[in-house]
């Protein structure tokens, strides 16, 4: 059915609530991973390298996001081909600062206005992951640009076999570096309710699905939530940094057109192929009553709950 969006106009009343968390983790003496935060986009970025140059790399992708026009903006029209020219500067930007010795991996959503509706456009590079539990479904939206990843594809091993291969960490795409940085897109309806998860690599090696689930349906406030995901993985051993946000949708509406500007149930991933079928799970009811956590764009590392005016320390020129 055709949408009369201009008329209607996008819900005045749809706010997001979120929380963001970052921790070195246990092994290693850098964190290397950077997150942007910041109305309407919502990004987490891991870097590779050593030697301080996947900070540079994750920074400057982060940062890269944070000078788009939109930053700041309600709702903004903004094109699947905006974000890739966005994401294509970053990429160019890390190989020239870095020589194509460092690289990073780029998940995360921008809230957008399509035919005058709210949809995610959720965006991805490498193996940090996007999840959304939404009307009674959880699972993984972003595809893993990783060998395992090849390797379940074809049926060589099981998703639980993955989860302890030794080339688990090995990226098939990055920004910054290698051969392949194309990003995968993917457009979906905002629903009532709707709560998304981005995070490196750190959280989802560490902490199984059905883990981050219970953690994701139980606790409503979304900062807690992202202290008690980082808690789960300092138990587990936190053999990476992990940093993770989370975003909840509300006030959204209910009305019967918003309902039906996109199918529901499967998404799809443009560039690749891969069919997502989300898990169904049941959910926690209620709604989610925190004022929504400062703007951040965080290129280092800061203590888990940080609240307030962002870190800007070790930024390269």
């Amino acid at each position: 059915m055709s949408v009369q969006g201009a008329a209607a106009g996008p819900p005045r009343d749809l706010r997001l609530d979120y929380g963001f968390a970052t921790d070195r983790g246990l092994r290693r003496e850098l964190n290397e991973d950077s997150l942007i935060a910041s109305e309407p986009i919502f990004a987490v970025a891991d870097g590779m390298g050593g030697h301080e140059a996947g900070e540079i790399a994750s920074g400057i992708c982060v940062r890269t996001l944070g000078s788009s026009p939109i930053i700041g903006r309600h709702l903004p029209e903004f094109s699947a081909a905006d974000l890739e020219e966005l994401i294509e500067d970053a990429d160019q930007e890390i190989r020239r600062q870095t020589g194509g010795q460092a690289g990073t991996t780029l998940t995360g959503v921008v809230l957008v206005q399509e035919a005058g509706m709210p949809y995610w456009l959720f965006f991805n590079v490498g193996d940090s992951r996007t999840y959304r539990l939404s009307q009674g479904q959880f699972g993984q939206i972003s595809v893993d640009h990783s060998e395992v990843q090849e390797l379940v594809d074809v049926g060589s091993i099981s998703p639980e076999a993955a989860r302890t291969h030794p080339r688990r960490h090995v990226v098939t795409r990055a920004l910054g570096t290698g051969d392949d940085a194309e990003a995968d897109f993917w457009l979906m309806p905002v629903e009532e309710g709707d709560r998304i998860l981005i995070c490196s690599d750190g959280l989802s090696g560490e902490v199984t699905d059905d883990g981050i689930y219970t953690v994701l349906s139980t606790v409503r406030d979304p900062q807690q939530a992202c202290e008690e995901l980082v808690e789960a993985t300092l138990r587990s051993g936190a053999r990476d940094n992990v940093t993770l946000i989370i975003v909840d949708a509300t006030g959204v509406g209910e009305e019967a057109e918003m309902q039906t500007t996109a199918p529901r149930g499967g998404t799809f991933a443009a560039d690749v192929g891969h069919a997502v079928e989300t898990g169904r799970h049941p959910v926690q009811t209620g709604d989610v009553p925190r004022p929504a956590g400062s703007h951040a764009v965080l290129p280092t590392d800061v203590p888990r709950g940080h609240q307030g005016q962002p870190e800007t320390s070790g930024e390269q020129p």
